[in-house]
């Protein structure tokens, strides 16, 4: 009886060993390929984040004050046309603090000013507004910065996900030229990795204060994406 129980137990470990056998050939067949993948979508801004600045000096807190109301009064009348066209607006916060003026002659006592500030801050998403904005900031005499940073597009998370799709059929299209050119098919995504989106800033010069500023073009922008994927290949 004890000679015959080793007998069943090699005959398991010999068809283990020829199921391994069989497996390794299909195994060594198995392929992958992995590439790249871009997409980029082009594009006009249609909308702005704006922001103004009234300010003034005085000895006395109370004048630096007044003079701020005043331009305010004036900028508040003077948008009265296009205040329902401007979006999360903004202009409540008066800031005042005092700064020191240098002494003009040694052993002088240095004068203190007062300086009084009022931010405007709000977006437009019709950018036809722009100019006649601006001409009117610089009426009242509001200080302000034009920078591409300011320009973006009303639907900016739709654009890039639209450069994310291109940058995915971009790498199957590759996986499948690849696999072609080894009589091969290209199989399923085995993993993915995706890149972040990139918007490269057109160059445009900064407003200056002048009569004769005005934006004729925004320049054009571009999202890009990138994926990096491995294929089976069939």
């Amino acid at each position: 009886m004890n000679g015959r129980n080793p007998k069943p137990r090699l005959n398991r470990q010999s068809c283990f060993l020829l199921s391994l056998a069989l497996a390794l050939p299909a195994a060594a067949l198995a392929g992958e390929v992995t590439l790249t993948g871009e997409g980029s979508v082009r594009y006009e801004p249609d909308s702005a984040r704006l922001q103004f600045t009234a300010s003034a000096e005085h000895a006395l807190p109370q004048k630096a004050t007044e003079r701020v109301a005043a331009l305010m009064a004036q900028w508040r009348e003077g948008i009265t046309d296009y205040r329902d066209q401007l979006n999360d607006y903004s202009d409540a916060t008066v800031n005042l603090y005092t700064r020191t003026l240098p002494a003009q002659e040694r052993g002088e006592e240095p004068e203190k000013q007062a300086v009084a500030s009022q931010t405007i801050s709000f977006s437009i998403n019709d950018l036809s507004l722009l100019n006649p904005l601006i001409r009117e900031a610089q009426d009242v005499g509001l200080d302000y910065q034009l920078g591409p940073h300011q320009f973006f597009h009303s639907d900016e998370t739709g654009m890039e996900q639209e450069a994310l799709a291109r940058a995915i059929a971009d790498a199957q299209a590759r996986c499948r030229f690849v696999a072609s050119r080894l009589d091969q098919t290209c199989g399923d995504v085995v993993t993915i990795n995706i890149n972040g989106g990139h918007r490269p800033v057109p160059l445009m010069m900064s407003e200056a204060k002048s009569m004769s500023d005005t934006v004729s073009s925004v320049g054009e922008r571009e999202i890009r994406a990138s994926v990096s994927a491995t294929f089976e290949l069939d």
